[in-house]
């Protein structure tokens, strides 16, 4: 699938938040982890990690909560302050974040490209071979980047 033309917008389900993307996420994954199982109501919950440059945010508040993940780090997990969607997570270090690819407008393009926290998912959960695969976390990043970019190549 093909990028669209950037910016793109995504926001809250009551339309209070909204946010901007000014470029291409960093990479676009799926997290198995029991924490995102909980807040999505899912079976795992779509991420992208986004450049803070590139993260624009339009309209609305948000509150935040900070929860001790499975890795043992501290994540500031940020909701509407109205509808309390579930919008980004701000991880201690780096200057990104990661935000849920579910609450943009059009996701289209978003297909992704790897799987984290695959020794919590579920046991009817079938992993796509093609992605890149983590059993815990990915505490380097650069095959989820490497293989956005290769996703995305003309």
């Amino acid at each position: 699938m093909a990028l669209p033309d950037f910016p793109v917008e995504g926001g809250c389900s009551c339309g209070a938040v909204r946010y901007r993307l000014n470029a291409s996420p960093l990479s676009v994954y799926n997290c198995h982890c029991k924490d995102c199982q909980r807040y999505s109501g899912a079976a795992w919950s779509m991420s992208m990690i986004v450049k803070d440059d590139d993260f624009e945010v339009l309209a609305g508040e948000t509150e935040s909560y900070d929860r001790k993940a499975d890795s043992g780090n501290v994540i500031a997990m940020h909701f509407c302050a109205n509808c309390h969607t579930w919008l980004w997570n701000v991880p201690p270090a780096g200057s990104f974040k990661v935000a849920r690819a579910g609450s943009l407008d059009n996701m289209d393009w978003a297909a992704p490209v790897g799987d984290i926290w695959t020794d919590s998912k579920a046991a009817w959960v079938q992993l796509d071979s093609s992605h890149v695969s983590f059993a815990k976390g990915a505490t380097d990043r650069t095959p989820l980047f490497d293989a956005w970019a290769r996703s995305h190549q003309e």
